[in-house]
């Protein structure tokens, strides 16, 4: 591919909603105040995206790989492994990765506390310690510590499959039998079971769980397994798309989708998910790297999480918050580069999950064709010269755009 403009992705996670009846039946983008995004609007091109299709649901893991222009539909296999890459645990063609939670279970394995008390660090390293080099068979149970109370579990050996059912009972009942849901799973399900024993077995008597109990804590005396997948075979982004790209996240899920597709992953402790994150910490963490690389992609949680929690002026407030770190991408951007800003998914506050709605895209260059939005939300962003996109067509607009593209034909 031809040399041409930099591009810098920047997903506000979560950022779409529907009219919020406590905010006047308008969504939090048309009730905050956001000069620096609707500048964006009023200077670039505007549109709606599905980032997987009209009214479909998407995943943050579906979602941003389709931003990453990769058809999910072909190349997602579930989120463990996105989880495991997240947290610097890669694995190889064939391997089968799980989410898992440290829990609490009494001696007849109904689970009492799904997140053993919300245990964290340094305690869950100790455990994790225990679990090392452990092995089923043939199979190896590779464990890795992710944030607080959640770890992440790979399996390694021949014949395995991601197509089994959850040890975790996702409420407070019994441990779930992991169950084979295609022919050619029972291996894995019977892996999954007996590693879930065994985990139990090591981890009960702990040391870290007797001062734990001592203290009047609850002990994390088992992992529970959930969401397997098989590490997918990606083609990386460098070579499918002839440019360096960097992924600017706090959430492990993003990282591991950044590092599963071949992005160097920029993780500072400023780079954290929360809604206490530093935006403009993060949005120059983000310029820095542009100025190296060809291509970065930077996730922004907050407005996700307020999303969740059902908090419509909380929400605002995050976009607020949003829009001043617009206003600080806006006055340091490269001369020349391409700058987007968009939603993975819409989160409407008063679903407190995720929707199939569009979300607002902006596509901003010093020569984007300027179009009649005049403001960066749901509404005014249909009025935009895009249409309506697929997320899985962005990057070829963006590769177009960067003066990147190869032509088709003669």
């Amino acid at each position: 591919m031809d040399s041409g403009k930099k591009i810098l992705i920047v997903v506000m996670d979560g950022l779409g909603d529907r009219a919020v009846k406590e905010l006047d039946y308008k969504t939090p983008l048309q009730y905050a105040n956001t000069p620096n995004l609707d500048w964006f609007a009023k200077n670039g091109s505007t549109g709606i995206m599905d980032t997987i299709g009209p009214g479909i649901r998407p995943g943050s893991d579906t979602s941003h790989l389709a931003i990453l222009g990769y058809d999910p539909f072909k190349v997602y296999t579930g989120r463990g492994p996105f989880e495991a890459a997240g947290v610097g645990l890669v694995g190889q063609s064939g391997d089968v990765a799980f989410r898992c939670n440290f829990a609490t279970v009494d001696s007849s394995m109904n689970v009492t506390d799904r997140r053993a008390g919300r245990i964290k660090e340094p305690d869950t390293t100790e455990l994790v310690k225990a679990l090392k080099d452990l092995k089923i068979g043939d199979v190896d149970c590779i464990v890795k510590e992710a944030t607080e109370h959640r770890a992440v579990l790979l399996l390694r050996g021949e014949g395995l499959s991601p197509y089994v059912s959850d040890a975790d009972p996702h409420d407070l009942a019994k441990v779930g039998i992991s169950r084979a849901t295609q022919e050619g799973a029972e291996k894995t399900a019977r892996a999954v079971n007996e590693f879930v024993k065994k985990s139990y077995e090591i981890l009960n008597n702990h040391p870290v769980n007797i001062k734990r109990k001592m203290e009047g804590k609850l002990p994390a005396n088992i992992l529970l397994p959930r969401g397997a997948g098989m590490f997918p075979d990606i083609e990386p982004f460098e070579k499918k798309y002839g440019m360096t790209g960097s992924c600017v996240a706090g959430v492990s899920l993003i990282r591991g989708i950044g590092r599963i597709c071949g992005l160097e992953i920029i993780e500072p402790t400023l780079c954290t998910g929360g809604l206490s994150t530093n935006m403009e910490a993060k949005a120059k963490a983000a310029l820095t790297e542009l100025e190296k690389k060809d291509f970065v992609l930077m996730n922004v949680k907050a407005s996700d999480i307020s999303s969740h929690d059902g908090a419509a002026m909380k929400k605002v407030e995050v976009v607020e918050r949003l829009d001043k770190m617009a206003g600080y991408i806006k006055e340091n951007l490269p001369p020349g580069a391409i700058v987007v800003f968009t939603a993975d998914h819409c989160t409407p506050v008063e679903r407190m999950d995720h929707s199939g709605d569009p979300v607002p895209l902006c596509i901003y260059s010093e020569n984007s064709l300027k179009d009649e939005a005049t403001e960066f939300n749901e509404v005014s962003c249909t009025r935009g010269c895009l249409g309506r996109v697929l997320g899985k067509n962005l990057m070829s607009i963006l590769i177009d755009k960067a003066d990147r593209s190869e032509k088709f034909g003669a």
